[in-house]
């Protein structure tokens, strides 16, 4: 039963109807037959109608748990869509108490993050459309983020426990949202891996799944290996998701935008390189996919190229049968300036690799022996005639004829006589260091005396020793 003043309140067509019975004393009796929502929706509807802006200026005094049991009846009452002025009053009083704390906390623990993630619990009750509210709100009133990404983690984990595979794509759908909101230092690299961890068994939007790869990407230098190595789908045929990855360098790549500082860079490319040497033993990795993964860094990523030749060592001793050209497309992206020299003799030496390779690698080390030659006679013309006279007559001797062998040297036609020569090479170039090192040791015992008599040549003595 409806009572009279109620109906007469209401405007339009129920005021018509009704109005004129309002002078009766008796008791007046409407039925509503199939009202939306029943006797709950009706009562709502009424609310509207009835609470003006006066009214609703009291919420204000409502103490924490008569705001938390309006929430609940509102969630109960109104649809995932639908908007109300009563609501947006509760939600935004809620919201200013937790921005100011002026609630009292419930529970006595003296520890710091106790003390302000109270609410946590009281909030749980909630379904995620009021959640989404709730926290957006905590947004706009700069409600500190990190305690919100805790809050968001705590909530997931708790109504997972409940919900049907359908609430938890909403859940993770709307959870990813509000953490592309927040401030990127507000949540740990490890919370967004394990987020893409609980999305890969739902059926979530390829939109979120996009939004959740770049958030990862942002932070990726702050990654470890072990989060990288995420299954495939078993359709897919490898061990490990390389896709994933390439998506995620790339999604690095798009936050960064025009600039990346160096040291995030080479974090990334060091995660990268070790990925390649787990994954490089996987027999049904592709030779594309494997050449997309070495190439998708640019050459400055990285200060050595052992780690990148590893990789490529392994793939290659895994996958005998690859073609020439396939084999020249994965080792396209090594730097042989920045491979150590024990990894250029194994390289020179590998069967494994193409016959052009290790023709490209006797030209680098060629190159590099000619600059140690132009370095040592620099350095023999500039001391011998004043400082090491005696010395560097035996010295200039053998010098010579290292450069007469040297010229000698010609590109072989065969690749066997390539590691004859690269050896010969290893052993000039190391006599070389030697004679640089014993150059500079006699250089730092020479007295002043006689190094004033150098004259104008003395100012060149640091450059040359350094």
């Amino acid at each position: 039963m409806v009572d009279k003043k109620t109906l007469a309140s209401f405007p339009g067509s129920f005021k018509k109807l009704f109005g004129y019975l309002m002078d009766e004393t008796k008791d007046l009796k409407v039925l509503f037959h199939d009202f939306e929502d029943g006797a709950e929706g009706f009562e709502l509807v009424a609310a509207r109608f009835c609470y003006n802006k006066k009214s609703l200026d009291c919420i204000s005094f409502w103490t924490w748990s008569e705001l938390l049991v309006a929430l609940k009846e509102c969630q109960d009452l109104l649809s995932a869509s639908d908007s109300s002025l009563i609501l947006e009053k509760i939600l935004d009083c809620v919201v200013t108490r937790l921005a100011s704390l002026v609630v009292a906390s419930p529970c006595t623990c003296s520890s710091e993050n106790t003390r302000i993630s109270w609410w946590f619990e009281d909030l749980l009750v909630l379904k995620i459309d009021l959640i989404d509210k709730v926290i957006r709100m905590s947004i706009s009133r700069n409600i500190d983020h990190a305690m919100i990404s805790k809050f968001l983690l705590c909530y997931q984990r708790s109504r997972f426990l409940t919900a049907t595979p359908t609430e938890k794509c909403k859940i993770m759908e709307v959870m990813i949202n509000l953490l592309s909101l927040l401030d990127r230092s507000s949540f740990s690299c490890k919370l967004l891996f394990g987020i893409l961890r609980v999305v890969s068994s739902l059926k979530i939007s390829s939109h979120h799944k996009s939004i959740l790869e770049n958030l990862i990407g942002s932070q990726l230098d702050r990654a470890t290996i072990d989060f990288l190595l995420v299954p495939s789908s078993r359709r897919k045929g490898y061990v490990y998701d390389v896709n994933l990855v390439l998506r995620l360098v790339k999604a690095f790549y798009i936050e960064g935008r025009c600039f990346v500082l160096a040291s995030r860079l080479r974090k990334v490319a060091s995660l990268v390189d070790s990925y390649l040497v787990e994954v490089a033993a996987d027999c049904h990795l592709s030779p594309s996919k494997f050449a997309a993964l070495v190439l998708v860094l640019p050459d400055d990523a990285r200060e050595s190229h052992d780690r990148l030749f590893q990789a490529i060592d392994i793939y290659l001793e895994v996958h005998g049968g690859l073609c020439e050209a396939k084999k020249m497309k994965i080792c396209s992206a090594l730097n042989y300036a920045k491979l150590s020299t024990d990894a250029l003799k194994h390289l020179a030496r590998n069967p494994k690799f193409p016959s052009r390779i290790a023709i490209q690698v006797f030209i680098n080390q060629q190159s590099k022996l000619e600059n140690l030659f132009e370095d040592k006679t620099h350095l023999v013309d500039t001391f011998s005639s004043s400082v090491f006279a005696e010395e560097s007559i035996d010295e200039k001797v053998s010098s010579d004829q290292v450069l007469v062998y040297a010229k000698r040297i010609n590109l072989p036609n065969k690749a066997e006589h390539l590691d004859v020569q690269l050896q010969a090479m290893q052993c000039t170039i190391t006599e070389l260091e030697k004679y640089c090192g014993i150059m500079q040791t006699q250089i730092g015992n020479i007295p002043r005396t006689r190094l004033s008599s150098l004259g104008n040549n003395a100012r060149f003595l640091p450059k040359l020793c350094s």
